[in-house]
């Protein structure tokens, strides 16, 4: 009896454990899944520059405003109806192309007006003329007096006096009736115009229209005195035209014109050991505005042949510098690099860098030193040079 509850026990208690053992059979099962997963994944892809050598320029880094060479602000001249405006706010201007025009027929009545007292007082002329001729005839014969003589002298002289006052006003009615064509000075480019056609203007309704001559354009900016010698010493036997200025737009990229300095200021700013410096350069795209601050980069010299990375691929930790790069077999590698900052913000490496390898620029976060990647060219960077900028090949 006892044999056969044994049995019965083992027999109920055979179930329970395969019960509790199945569940924990699909658990292992998801375990080991991962691990095949990680051992199966692709290499990480990242970005890649070929080292090269790149041509760079000595110089520095400035922060300029840019100055419009000439700058007028249109004023009216004559008080009058603004007949009508014959230019487009922002479009370019020649010298001499008209821009406004105001209400003419009440400039042109005076201009008739004075002409016509001018006809007068010529008419009066000739008459005093004629009488002095005839008295000087009657005197020689006692017909007259001689001061009859003397009054019609005196009469032509007023008369003369008045045919030049004529004149006067005529002249001044002509420049009032030319004021009412308003042109521009210069070839230039038109900014706003607050007042529309049908409006009074008159000198004291402030400014019509501000024409900037906006090529070539000035940019000013502030160097220090040690900064300036360096230019003059690096640019040697003619310092002015071996320093060059270039613009970096507000994109990061070059501006394609290049400059030239065109004043130093003969005194320096006490509080900051700097001289003000002016470059004029060609502007004809209109990429640079009047009153824009810009970063102006000064180059001095003959350029130089230099290795130059992105900003991007340069990491530091304790021991200093480094680069990563692609090696034998894509596998990751470590650079212990020297570096120096050159134009633009430019890395130029002066160590631990050869001609021809591959510098990882993006993707670094995914790359560990001896693991495989899939190296792809980095994208609209040439390379060795930085994004935003263009650096001239050697």
């Amino acid at each position: 009896m006892a044999l056969r509850d044994q049995k019965g026990a083992a027999r109920l208690a055979l179930p329970v454990v395969l019960a509790l053992t199945l569940p924990l059979l699909p658990g292992c099962k998801e375990e080991a899944t991962p691990a095949r997963q990680q051992a199966a994944a692709p290499p990480a892809a990242v970005f890649v520059a070929r080292v090269e050598r790149q041509a760079i320029s000595r110089g520095a880094d400035f922060i300029g405003r840019v100055e419009a060479i000439d700058r007028v602000d249109i004023l009216a001249r004559v008080t009058g109806f603004l007949q009508a405006r014959h230019f487009n706010e922002g479009d370019s201007v020649k010298a001499g192309q008209l821009l406004f025009t105001l209400e003419q027929p009440p400039f042109a009545a005076e201009v008739a007006l004075r002409r016509a007292q001018l006809d007068s007082a010529r008419a009066d002329l000739a008459n005093a003329t004629t009488q002095v001729t005839r008295g000087r005839e009657l005197v020689k014969t006692n017909a007259i007096p001689q001061a009859t003589l003397d009054d019609r002298i005196t009469a032509e002289a007023e008369s003369k006096a008045k045919v030049a006052a004529a004149e006067a006003q005529l002249q001044q009615a002509q420049i009032n009736y030319d004021y009412t064509e308003i042109r521009a000075p210069f070839d230039g480019r038109a900014g706003r115009s607050p007042l529309s056609p049908g409006n009074v203007v008159s000198p004291s309704s402030g400014t019509l229209v501000t024409i900037v001559r906006d090529d070539p354009i000035r940019i000013s900016f502030p160097v220090t005195q040690r900064q300036l010698l360096n230019f003059r010493r690096n640019a040697g036997a003619g310092a002015s035209e071996q320093i060059k200025v270039r613009v970096r737009l507000p994109d990061g990229s070059m501006l394609d014109s290049t400059g030239r300095f065109e004043f130093v200021d003969v005194t320096t700013n006490r509080a900051t050991d700097s001289v003000l410096v002016q470059a004029m350069i060609p502007n004809p795209q209109k990429y640079l505005v009047d009153g824009q601050a810009v970063t102006v980069v000064v180059e001095t010299g003959d350029p130089e042949q230099a290795i130059v990375i992105p900003q991007s691929a340069l990491q530091i930790d304790q021991a200093g510098s480094f680069v990563l790069i692609v090696g034998a077999e894509n596998k990751v590698e470590v650079k212990r690099v020297k570096t120096t900052r050159g134009l633009g913000g430019q890395l130029v490496v002066t160590e631990g860098l050869e001609i021809g390898q591959m510098v990882i620029t993006e993707g670094a976060q995914r790359a560990r030193p001896g693991a495989v990647v899939a190296p792809q060219p980095a994208p609209n960077v040439p390379s060795g040079s930085m994004p935003g900028t263009a650096p001239r090949r050697g």
